[in-house]
């Protein structure tokens, strides 16, 4: 039998530990070791019986979204000798494809031409467009302008689900090498592209 004063030195022995610890809620998620890296952003993956799936790429790494527009960014290491790494932009935003085209056009000087290749993945249509030159980029509504940056390029691929809603937007955009170099992973990412 544990006598009164026993269970009352094991009560307080459970006080004393308890006012020793710190507040445990502020670190869960974060890293409190010296040179760890923080956790990723999560992504606002789609969800219902309109969204299409995908799987980033290992080299590609998640970013802070810019904007309530975006669903996912992704950053694109830099390739060597350049001085930018590449973004990748994902959204689903309305506009036909030629139209989306000609806008990314027009954030070229002077204005791109556009290589456009259309292909299925099971029955999703995906255009893949490859632009190149100098680019101006675009700005958000009230935002300045960015600088002209030249030797730049654009591999985006538009994915279409006939009668399942707005397009969805894969944009990669950064330096020539850079993006030239993410191809092939850019490819993976395309042949990823499915739905519930």
């Amino acid at each position: 039998m544990i006598s009164k004063y026993r269970t009352a030195a094991l009560l307080l022995s459970f006080i004393a530990l308890g006012g020793c610890q710190s507040n445990p809620v502020e670190a869960v998620g974060e890293s409190t070791t010296p040179g760890a890296t923080a956790k990723p952003p999560a992504i606002k993956a789609p969800t219902g019986p309109n969204a299409i799936t995908w799987t980033a790429p290992a080299s590609f790494t998640v970013a802070e979204s810019k904007g309530p527009m975006r669903i996912a960014t992704y950053k694109i290491a830099k390739a060597e000798g350049d001085a930018d790494d590449a973004e990748l932009s994902v959204t689903q935003v309305g506009g036909d494809v030629t139209s989306n085209i000609n806008r990314w056009k027009g954030q070229f000087d002077p204005a791109a031409e556009a290589e456009v290749n259309e292909r299925a993945v099971g029955d999703l249509k995906v255009t893949v467009v490859n632009l190149a030159g100098t680019f101006k980029g675009m700005a958000m509504p009230g935002a300045p302008a960015g600088g002209a940056k030249e030797n730049y390029a654009m591999l985006a691929a538009i994915v279409v689900w006939e009668g399942h809603g707005d397009p969805y937007f894969f944009k990669l955009t950064g330096p020539q090498k850079t993006v030239d170099a993410a191809r092939p992973a850019f490819e993976e990412l395309i042949g990823s592209f499915a739905h519930p």
